[in-house]
């Protein structure tokens, strides 16, 4: 694969009006990133610092390597991924430790290996095997488990686990033991939030109101920054950031050993996976508003590049959110360089506000991260689904469940296996139509939908599925059947237009069946054969053995077999 670097175009061509853009687009960023960055860091288990340094340095090699000037905005920290870190790690180490935090950078390093692997392989469509019913279940069962999770924080309480059944009795022995002031102030914060999220109900002008809603959780944070350090929360019992390191992040890998990795490689996999994605979701909807193409190699490319720098620099898995993408489809579509900018704002960030993180309290990034994932949770496309199949509605219910209950991992697992059984149990069973001529024309339809003129010696049948291993022993008990009911039949046309591929199995079926019609004295004929199809037939001696015709329009093959019919049928009444 030839690699054009797609930041060279951007270089060539940029103008002061193009840097104006950049600049302001990574200013919206960055006050949307930063209370995220800690907030998510926290909800991975890791230190608020460890957001902000995966923030920085994936923006810059992004900004290089990757394709999406929207992905470029979105990317950093996200909620689903860091649900998915906290559980993959939870195993391994006490969350805080410096164990724990070496398991999260090796993690993240194996994530952003596996996506460059599957970019140099060209493996961008296996993100295709996750279908969007599951994955809408998934993300809805993971923001549940996020806001149940930002419970302990809100509560004051010390709670183990992330699945329902671990933490909701958990939170309830606690009950007693809740810390009034960190409720207090976490419900006060969850009321600010909604109210400055929601301003436009309240009369102010719709600009205001998105500009606020777009800073209410930086400035919550900044309130509840300083509130904490002119009274000193943490001396009664709130729980606080506490001590943040100061400066550039250290670059470098900690000793990792050969088995931990193993441990984490299936975690690591589905992380990479929903990171993928997710973010390319974002640039295709992105790109499509400006009418650009999606290269889904390169982005896993420039995506893996990204989380092994943010490895190398004490961060965690990042991926593009679909919060801060609102903020990209508002933007003049900024050149990727916006991710350079908004690094260089990150960075400030962090060496000016690690002196007044340690006074942040916990509770308050609780509640941001409550207000962010609530949105996540899409009730409507779960009735959508359900209304439109049953089959697919079952398996979102069941990932969404399946998270709930079990963890993040199990029930994606859960879903793709629901999803691909689905899909094997449809395509072991096609649709498969017995066709006639729709008089006055050469069209053949259904005749159970439409009315058509049917040949006494010419039975149709159109197969509406390619033919595989599956399904092929179901096509000769389909055409069994209706060969014992026609007993008049003596030429049997498969209708091949929507057959896209007969694969080993299939073929033998075909060989079989045309030997038990020549017992009963009917001869089979294919008709519509697409081009691949008719090349892999003339592979085999098929074609030579099996006594029919191969016809190019089933029109054709009814003049042939039984001209009388097509001319009866072709003539107006």
């Amino acid at each position: 694969m030839r690699y054009k670097w797609p930041l060279l175009n951007t270089v060539r061509n940029y103008d002061r009006g193009q840097a104006g853009r950049d600049l302001l687009a990574a200013c919206l960023i960055c006050l949307l990133l930063v209370p995220q960055a800690l907030a998510y860091a926290q909800l991975a288990g890791l230190p608020a610092v460890a957001g902000m340094y995966a923030s920085i340095l994936p923006l810059v090699v992004y900004a290089l390597i990757g394709a999406s000037p929207g992905v470029a905005m979105s990317f950093g920290p996200v909620a689903v991924l860091s649900l998915m870190t906290a559980a993959a790690l939870a195993p391994i180490a006490v969350a805080g430790s410096e164990a724990y935090s070496a398991a999260a950078i090796g993690l993240t390093l194996l994530v952003g290996a596996l996506l460059l692997l599957m970019g140099l392989l060209r493996l961008g469509f296996i993100a295709n095997f996750l279908s969007h019913p599951v994955i809408s279940g998934f993300v809805s069962g993971a923001a549940v488990l996020i806001a149940v999770s930002q419970l302990r924080y809100l509560l004051g309480v010390s709670v183990d686990g992330l699945t329902l059944p671990q933490v909701l009795p958990a939170l309830y022995a606690q009950l007693p033991a809740l810390h009034k002031p960190t409720l207090l102030l976490g419900v006060v914060s969850l009321v600010a939030l909604v109210v400055l999220r929601n301003l436009s109900l309240l009369g102010v002008s719709v600009a205001w109101a998105l500009r606020l809603k777009q800073l209410s959780a930086l400035l919550v944070m900044l309130l509840a920054m300083s509130v904490g350090g002119l009274l000193q929360l943490e001396a009664y019992g709130v729980r606080v950031v506490g001590q943040v390191p100061s400066g550039l992040p250290t670059l470098g890998l900690p000793n990792l050993e050969l088995g931990l990795l193993r441990e984490l490689l299936p975690a690591a996999l589905l992380i990479a996976l929903v990171g993928f994605i997710e973010s390319i979701s974002i640039a295709q909807s992105l790109a499509m508003r400006k009418r650009q193409l999606i290269r889904p190699d390169l982005e896993l490319l420039g995506q893996g590049a990204a989380n092994v720098a943010s490895a190398f620099s004490g961060g965690m898995p990042v991926a593009a959110s679909f919060s801060r993408s609102a903020v990209a489809r508002q933007s003049n579509m900024a050149t990727p360089l916006v991710g350079i900018f908004a690094a260089g704002l990150m960075l400030a960030a962090v060496l000016g506000l690690a002196p007044v993180l340690r006074h942040l309290p916990q509770a308050v990034l609780a509640a941001s991260i409550l207000v962010a994932v609530l949105g996540l949770i899409d009730v409507p496309t779960f009735r959508h689904t359900w209304r439109y199949s049953k089959a697919e509605g079952c398996a979102q219910l069941a990932t969404f469940f399946g998270v709930l209950l079990q963890g993040v991992e199990a029930g994606i697992m859960l879903g793709v296996a629901l999803s691909l059984l689905l899909f094997l149990w449809r395509t072991s069973r096609p649709h498969m139509a017995v066709v006639g001529q729709v008089p006055g024309s050469q069209h053949f339809r259904n005749v159970q939908r439409y009315d058509t003129v049917q040949s006494s010696s010419v039975l149709s049948l159109r197969v509406d599925e390619s033919l595989y291993f599956p399904n092929a022993r179901y096509l000769e008990a389909r055409i069994g059947e209706l060969i014992a009911v026609s007993p008049e039949v003596r030429h049997l046309v498969l209708m091949c237009s929507g057959v896209n591929q007969i694969d080993a199995s299939a073929l033998d079926a075909l060989e079989a069946i045309a030997e038990q019609l020549q017992s009963a004295e009917v001869q089979l004929h294919l008709s519509e054969v697409k081009g691949p199809v008719m090349d892999r037939l003339l592979r085999s001696d098929f074609l030579e053995r099996f006594g029919g015709q191969v016809f190019i329009s089933h029109y054709q093959a009814l003049c042939t077999l039984d001209p009388v019919c097509a001319v009866r049928a072709l003539t107006p009444q």
